[in-house]
């Protein structure tokens, strides 16, 4: 099995003839030239999208891009040359390149400046005995030009404009080489080893530890929607996930046998509160010696196939804990080792002791795996295939897979891997292992589409059904905050499934200070349940503390009532957020959008960290601070020596009454008006507003110009039929909107087996328009109902058989 690569052979060449005056050469997809001891090539992608490498005089530079699948292309373009400067010129940019010291500034056909370079660098490198350079290229923004992007990143910032940071993966921050900004193009930069970003007043720079030369695309999008679907379309589609992902998922660390990991199942339907999927953590393999056996050979699950099949007789799904490391006594382990393909690197567990902090009088003896060899990523399926997949598992929880690096030592990048040093390729490792498992299953059947939960992720992850977490992050108020604008530069970079442990996953000191029924937990949880409804995967996990909603209280107690009504609301929105996610796949859309996304004139959306449309609809700001009880900084770090007296107890936060109404700022952006979701009231935008809130609410509001259908209620995703929809339409502009629906969980979408049922808003008429059906698929519905409601309380009822209908509203 080969991961999908776009290979580029590059001619090493040192210098151009000077034919007719010209100082470069021209071809099909670009132009080449030497200038200031380097070989410059230019090469087109799209007509939009533009590959630039730079390289030693005298050197060749050969490429096989790990993130990269798309080919160069063959565009119009006209080249012309005067004064040193070539000229390259398309429909929307033109490139202006200087022959002396190669520099290039992107602008517009009518000369306004879009990016400029400055200066570049190639030092000579030794990698583990391999001669290369680090490499460097600086760029030049406008002083006010915000830009996005770069992962997720723990800094609180949405523009990352001023940061300075190395880009190497670790646990809770994922590094993807890729800004954009406000004035519509982006950056990818297409390096794998550690990088440095900086970004002043001066310069903005990427500058890598290894590289062969410098590489990076400028893709021109016009607008955010624009570049990413430009990113999307150089590295990778999103495929469709099932539909019963977008439902509740309960996950904790760790649920210790099978009967305690179905007995949640249960008493979720018993308490007829809605969830699609459950979450097995670590050791169902047993000790630590046998590391990702990624086989239930624990004596607490001694029937692990009936375990699955009585999940899925009460209609939820099930996921499990994979790593990327083995422990010596797994199987994996003695084929890989026998095959040179694990690493000798410190990783996660340590000790063979299930204690902390690790004894290391018994080491565990785990180690990485190569993920970059395709022979290794075969021998991981086959385990996985055989051991778990073949019993029925739905989805894969993807721990680890930046992957840990403990203890790190310089020398530890000398590793080497398929394809040379682990320093050279060290960013790209989630791709690679995760990319192997999506590859394999989708080989393996159509029948079950992908879908894996994963802690870290890089360029192109996009394209293996992959939802990025943030990692095992502490429970506060400061990181919870720190998780808006982490999911919106992630998903700028083209990765649009986000999501975060909802309550943090190190609770801490909240343990032993009641856990689930302390009030200063309790109003954390809820606030961060509540943001988390408006993510691409709503997942409740954590250590420390139990997250089940029955361990907060019982129905009619404030919190567990408001964990309720949010995970009622996610599953009324399903056939919104499906069609979001087809507008995703399909169109190259966005889950979590910045204001600065659909609102780039205003200024004041440029830097706002705290608010975000979900879809291009609902403009979601949730309460990131404490109301209720007193917000202050707990030791919840996994380092926390247990045995010390607790000095931030506080006893002080008894008989809180959440029902209080308490007041937030809300900023409605300009150019629209917007409705509140909850009372109906409208609002012109450009402006800051408060809001009135309790536990249970958190400010929601809806652009006028948006058409939302809301589903049944259920107890899990596919429990009834779309064929009795709300649709509500918020008047203020034409609309247009298209629900979509397929068999839910195979891939015959991709065979144009899937309906679109496109709806259209007319202003001036007051005229709801249902076009014709498009489409087909097995088990389609031919015949529904829509009732139809307008902020102003008029509705109406239609029966839709698929053809072409008009409802006046004047």
């Amino acid at each position: 099995m080969n991961i999908k690569t776009s290979i580029i052979t590059v001619i090493m060449f040192s210098g151009m003839v000077n034919v007719s005056a010209q100082s470069y050469q021209k071809t099909d997809s670009g132009l080449k030239f030497f200038a200031d001891h380097m070989n410059v090539e230019v090469k087109f992608y799209g007509e939009n999208t533009i590959r630039v490498i730079k390289y030693p005089a005298g050197k060749s530079f050969v490429k096989n891009s790990l993130s990269v699948i798309k080919q160069e292309q063959k565009i119009r373009f006209s080249v012309s040359e005067k004064n040193n400067v070539i000229s390259l010129k398309t429909n929307d940019l033109l490139l202006s390149i200087n022959t002396k010291n190669g520099v290039i500034t992107y602008a517009l056909p009518s000369g306004k400046e879009l990016l400029k370079e400055t200066a570049n660098d190639f030092k000579p490198f030794n990698d583990a005995g391999t001669q290369t350079y680090s490499v460097r290229q600086d760029f030049q923004l406008e002083k006010d030009e915000p830009i996005y992007g770069l992962g997720i990143l723990q800094n609180e910032k949405m523009s990352q404009r001023n940061t300075d940071v190395k880009m190497i993966q670790n646990n809770t921050w994922d590094f993807v080489p890729f800004f954009q900004s406000v004035k519509g193009y982006g950056i990818f930069w297409d390096n794998y080893s550690p990088t440095q970003f900086t970004d002043t007043p001066q310069k903005t720079s990427f500058s890598s530890e290894v590289g062969d030369g410098i590489d990076y695309y400028f893709i021109y999008g016009k607008n955010a929607d624009g570049v990413v679907a430009g990113m999307r379309d150089l590295t990778g589609n999103v495929p469709m996930l099932p539909l019963w992902t977008y439902g509740y998922w309960q996950s904790k660390e760790r649920y210790k046998n099978q009967d305690e990991l179905t007995e949640v199942v249960k008493k979720y339907r018993d308490l007829k509160v809605p969830l699609d999927g459950i979450i097995q953590d670590w050791q169902y393999w047993g000790n630590n010696y046998q590391w990702n056996a990624m086989d239930f050979i624990s004596p607490d699950y001694p029937d692990a196939k009936k375990m699955i099949q009585d999940i899925h007789d009460m209609n939820a799904h099930l996921s499990v804990s994979i790593w990327s490391s083995f422990g010596p006594m797994t199987r994996q382990y003695r084929e890989m080792d026998s095959k040179g393909m694990l690493f000798n690197i410190s990783t996660w567990p340590e000790s063979g002791r299930d204690v902390w902090p690790p004894d290391m009088n018994y080491p565990s003896g785990v180690r990485v795996y190569d993920a970059y060899n395709p022979e290794a990523r075969n021998i991981y399926w086959k385990y996985l295939n055989k051991g778990v997949f073949s019993l029925g598992v739905d989805s894969w929880w993807m721990d680890s897979t930046e992957p840990d690096h403990l203890s790190q030592k310089a020398e530890d990048l000398d590793t080497k891997t398929y394809l040379g040093s682990f320093r050279k390729v060290r960013n790209a490792y989630p791709l690679m292992t995760v990319g192997g498992v999506y590859d394999h299953q989708r080989e393996t059947t159509s029948d079950k589409r992908v879908f894996i939960l994963t802690r870290s992720a890089f360029a192109g992850q996009q394209r293996y059904a992959a939802n990025t977490w943030s990692g095992d992050v502490n429970s506060s108020w400061e990181t919870l905050r720190k998780q808006v604008p982490a999911g919106l530069n992630f998903s700028l970079t083209g990765n649009p499934n986000f999501n975060s442990d909802i309550g943090g996953f190190f609770a801490g000191t909240y343990k032993r200070n009641g856990g689930s029924k302390n009030p200063m937990f309790q109003e954390l949880y809820v606030r961060w349940l509540q943001y988390g409804t408006f993510t691409p995967m709503m997942r409740s996990h954590g250590t420390d503390v139990a997250r089940e909603i029955y361990q907060f209280g019982n129905k009619g107690d404030v919190v567990y009532d408001a964990i309720e009504k949010f995970i009622r609301l996610r599953y009324s929105m399903l056939p919104y957020i499906y069609s979001v996610s087809h507008d995703v796949s399909k169109n190259g859309s966005s889950f979590m959008r910045p204001l600065s996304m659909d609102f780039p004139s205003d200024k004041k959306t440029w830097d706002m960290n705290n608010e975000y449309l979900f879809g291009k609809s609902l403009l979601v700001a949730p309460v990131l601070n404490a109301q209720y009880t007193p917000e202050k900084t707990v030791k919840t770090d996994e380092n926390e020596d247990w045995n010390k007296t607790d000095s931030n107890k506080d006893n002080s936060v008894s008989n809180i009454d959440f029902t209080q109404n308490k007041s937030v700022k809300v900023y409605l952006p300009e150019g629209t008006d917007w409705f509140d979701f909850w009372t109906n009231e409208k609002h012109s935008g450009g402006k800051e507003i408060r809001k009135s809130v309790n536990l249970q609410s958190i400010p929601l509001y809806v652009k006028a110009g948006s058409i939302i259908p809301l589903g049944p209620d259920v107890q899990y995703a596919t429990e009834k039929k779309w064929d009795h929809l709300t649709i509500k339409v918020y008047p203020g502009s034409d609309t247009d909107f298209i629900v979509y629906e397929d068999e839910f969980d195979n891939y015959n979408y991709e065979k144009g087996f899937y309906t679109e049922i496109p709806f259209h808003w007319n202003e001036k008429s007051k005229t709801l328009t249902i076009a014709a059906r498009k489409g087909k698929y097995k088990g389609m519905i031919e015949t529904r109902s829509f009732n139809l409601v307008l902020p102003d309380g008029r509705q109406k009822t239609v029966n839709y058989s698929g053809q072409k209908t008009d409802i006046h509203f004047k």
